[in-house]
């Protein structure tokens, strides 16, 4: 294993939308599964969402395109559920005249990832449940309720199927001037659960989850998304600044109480958003990243 980790590989494996982002990776059956979303820009367009599939990570084909009229689908996050089908968590988000108008989460379901159930709401209007994390046959996930000029606030829910949800608690993190956003959330060995909350914040709490220790981070992340080794190290990625400054892709190491910057993937300007998969002693990690013009999905295979 590297004591500092390096870059294997990094290849583009997607640049047919006009903007590209927001990705996660995920194998499954065999296979590896990129899903993105695909619209005319970052902020208030119609996005849809696409999956790609690869036997080897190289060669990609487009297996489905997710859509809803007049619906912005966006930030989709894989999953398996307990009954072995592949399920996707994506925001909804409807505009008028241009402006944001409303939103609530969907979710759909699939055997094979190829033919996929119409997108479904779940929660009340204006939640919208980031990334699903299924842990003894439950589903968990942080929702981030309000947007715009409102109060953002974030809740923790969880699911035994993915559609009917139970409140569990509101996280209140101590410095209130940005409360709780995009959120991951993975369970230790010992039942801890972690949560890492854009843009500066790891938490952690016990069962039954109701209790919270924060700790402030000193770097300010987008996109947020870590997993366990399977040596116990926790390695986090994200949107955050490069050295010589500007955005970009970091790969950080993570400790229940601490983020600590270790690699700068290629990427700048429009970037990050990273599915994360340990396969073959090997990082496999997804983002976006405008850097070579056009916002794009790319791949890269690292040693940690």
């Amino acid at each position: 294993m590297a004591t500092t980790p390096y870059i294997i590989s990094v290849a583009k494996i997607w640049d047919q939308g006009v903007h590209n982002a927001f990705t996660d990776l995920l194998r499954f059956d065999g296979r590896w599964w990129c899903t993105f979303r695909e619209a005319d820009d970052h902020g208030p367009s119609i996005g849809k969402v696409r999956v790609i599939c690869s036997d080897d990570g190289s060669d990609w084909q487009s297996v489905a395109l997710l859509e809803q009229q007049e619906v912005d689908l966006r930030d989709p996050k894989l999953s398996i559920a307990p009954d072995g089908r592949l399920m996707l968590v994506m925001g909804g988000c409807v505009y008028g005249s241009g402006k944001f108008g409303t939103r609530s989460p969907r979710v759909a379901f699939s055997p094979d990832g190829v033919n996929w159930s119409v997108p479904q709401k779940v929660l009340a209007e204006d939640h919208w449940l980031w990334r699903v994390t299924w842990h003894e046959g439950m589903a968990y996930s942080v929702s981030k309720l309000g947007e715009g000029g409102n109060p953002r606030r974030g809740f923790l829910y969880s699911s035994v199927d993915g559609l009917d949800w139970r409140w569990i608690c509101e996280f209140f993190l101590p410095d209130d001037t940005w409360t709780a956003s995009e959120t991951t959330l993975r369970f230790m060995p010992d039942e801890t659960l972690i949560a890492l909350v854009r843009p500066d914040w790891i938490g952690a709490s016990q069962p039954p989850y109701i209790d919270w220790q924060w700790t402030q981070i000193d770097e300010q992340m987008g996109g947020p998304n870590f997993i366990r080794w399977s040596d116990g190290v926790l390695w986090a990625g994200g949107r955050g600044r490069h050295p010589q400054g500007g955005a970009a892709m970091v790969l950080s190491r993570m400790t229940p109480s601490s983020y600590t910057p270790a690699l700068w993937l290629p990427s700048g300007g429009d970037c990050s958003y990273p599915g994360m998969v340990e396969h073959d002693e090997l990082l496999w990690l997804s983002y976006y990243s405008s850097h070579e013009g056009k916002t794009s999905i790319y791949l890269a295979q690292i040693e940690v």
